[in-house]
Parts: C-alpha cells; structure tokens; sequence
C-alpha cells in the first residue's frame, strides 16, 4: 500500500522523529492508525448504544437519559477502548 502525505503531515512527523518520540516513520503511522481504530470502536458502541434505545422506546420500554448516564456510557466506552488498546500492546 502506497499513502501519499501532505508536507504538514511529513513535517509533524519528523518533529516526533528528531524529538525522540518515534523512531520511524512507520511508528508513527501505526500509533495514528491505532487512535482511529479506537475511536471507531468507541464509535460504533455508542451508535450500537442508540440503536438500543430507539428499540426499546419502539417498544415503550424508554429509560430516563441524563448527564450522568450519558457520562456513564462515555466513560465506560473509553474504559473498554482503552482496555482493548493496552492488551493489543502488550508483547
């Protein structure tokens, strides 16, 4: 696979180079890669999430939503996101 940066991109990355953050380039497209992937599956719980909803209120089977639930579910999808990406890390 071939993937074309823009000149911002290349230069971010050699700043993460030449500070020591990375070694390679390809570190660095492997950690971005590794966010996304995180955000799509924070991403994809929370629809799944409303998906739930809508049924259960098609069914009159509606619960109360607050701030607090709402931080609930948010803090529970970064929890498993976050879970998931230290085990794939590990060696």
């Amino acid at each position: 696979m071939e993937v074309r940066l823009t000149p911002d991109q290349i230069a971010f990355i050699r700043r993460a180079i030449e500070s020591g953050r990375f070694e390679r380039e390809e570190e660095a497209v492997q950690e971005a890669l590794s966010i996304w992937e995180e955000r799509e599956r924070a991403r994809a719980e929370i629809l799944a999430a409303v998906d739930d909803a809508e049924n259960s209120l098609a069914q009159s089977e509606g619960r109360a939503v607050t701030r607090e639930s709402i931080r609930d579910l948010s803090e529970g999808v970064k929890r498993r996101g976050r879970a998931r990406l230290a085990a794939k890390q590990q060696p």
